[in-house]
């Protein structure tokens, strides 16, 4: 695959800001992906929630349908914030090998916390779409659109999910991303386009100035401002 990007740039402790909120990061990450622009074949998948702002300013920018794909951290039950893995729709399921060794019972408590987000999974894709279905993959160029790269755990099983619905090709887009998850992502996509990797990566935030949380609403306002013809 091909990986476009700043590989390798360290942003000094105390310029680290570099976005002003998700929507700026957004109309950055689209002067990137130019050369998509007005393709028939191509449409912009936001992963929900925090990916949503950012893919729909490169949507609107290419001039490309927009729609929303939704995963689901897998989070150690002691340790939210600590992702074992992700899923997705369709039944992908993405486990991170090095976090689940730790665990004792992993089974178990895998399929426990799978359950509880299958269940959230479903209820946001009523919420986002109503009775809308989920766009057409098959044969399309989609480009996979998040707000940043930290495991890189949900965007994988993102691309699983889309490799598994016959995508002709999966790109993979954000303003950030670790450079392990990056280095991660860019053997299992077609095309990786991340503007930054800082060599001292901490959080996927650091280099906003505005980072609260997406809601649902915006995620819905967003979808339905794109056009009921846009996926």
């Amino acid at each position: 695959m091909n990986s476009r990007d700043f590989e390798g740039v360290g942003l000094p402790r105390s310029n680290h800001i570099i976005f002003r909120d998700r929507r700026d990061a957004g109309r950055q990450l689209a002067a990137r992906l130019a050369g998509f622009h007005g393709r028939t074949d191509v449409l912009v998948l936001g992963l929900a929630r925090g990916g949503v702002p950012v893919a729909a300013e490169v949507a609107q920018a290419l001039g490309v349908p927009l729609d929303v794909l939704i995963i689901r951290k897998l989070g150690v039950p002691s340790q939210r914030e600590l992702a074992m893995g992700a899923i997705a729709s369709g039944g992908v399921r993405v486990l991170n090998q090095e976090i689940v060794r730790r665990l004792w019972n992993a089974a178990t408590i895998i399929e426990e916390v799978s359950a509880v987000e299958q269940r959230e999974l479903e209820r946001r894709e009523v919420e986002y779409r109503g009775d809308r279905p989920a766009a057409e993959v098959r044969g399309r160029a989609v480009i996979l659109v998040d707000d940043g790269l930290a495991t890189g755990a949900s965007m994988r099983a993102a691309v699983l999910s889309l490799r598994q619905r016959a995508a002709a090709q999966v790109i993979v887009a954000v303003p950030v991303g670790s450079q392990e998850a990056c280095a991660r992502l860019a053997a299992e996509a077609d095309e990786l386009f991340c503007l930054v990797r800082p060599m001292d990566f901490e959080a996927v935030g650091q280099v906003y100035n505005d980072f609260s949380q997406t809601t649902d609403e915006e995620v819905r306002a967003l979808l339905e401002a794109a056009g009921p013809g846009s996926a």
